[in-house]
C-alpha cells in the first residue's frame, strides 16, 4: 500500500466513506504489528501517503473501532510526557484485518485487470 510516487491521499481525492473503510483496514494492519497511540498512528500513516488525512478523521475512527470491539485502548504512562492511550488489536480486529486483506486483494486485482486491459482504449 506504500504510495510509490510520494503523492498524499486526502479526503478531497477519494470519497469520505471509501477513505474511512480503507483507513480502518490500514489501522488494523498497523495495530496488528504493535500497539500505537493516536499521534503515532498519524505519523505512521504519513509514511504511506496519508499525510493529509486530518486527525479529526483518525480519532473518531479509532473510537468507532473500539466500540465495534476491533481494538481496545489502554492508557499507559509515557516517558515523553502525559499518559497516552495505546490501541491494541483484539481477536475480532484480527479477523476484520484478514477480511480486509482478502477483500483488498480481490478488489485491487480486479481493478488492476480492468485498467491493464482497457488502458489504451480510446
Amino acid at each position: 500500500m506504500h504510495n510509490r510516487r510520494g503523492d498524499n491521499l486526502s479526503q478531497n481525492d477519494i470519497s469520505s466513506q471509501m477513505l474511512k473503510g480503507i483507513l480502518q483496514g490500514c489501522l488494523l494492519i498497523l495495530i496488528n504489528q504493535q500497539p500505537y497511540y493516536g499521534y503515532a498512528i498519524s505519523q505512521e500513516l504519513s509514511k504511506y501517503g496519508f499525510a493529509d488525512v486530518p486527525k479529526g478523521t483518525i480519532y473518531p475512527l479509532l473510537m468507532s473501532m473500539e466500540k465495534k470491539g476491533l481494538i481496545v485502548g489502554k492508557t499507559q504512562p509515557s516517558k515523553d510526557g502525559p499518559q497516552r492511550k495505546y490501541y491494541h488489536i483484539t481477536t475480532t480486529g484480527k479477523q476484520a484485518r484478514q477480511t480486509f486483506l482478502n477483500k483488498w486483494d480481490m478488489l485491487s486485482l480486479n481493478v488492476n485487470d480492468l485498467i491493464n486491459e482497457r488502458r489504451n482504449d480510446t
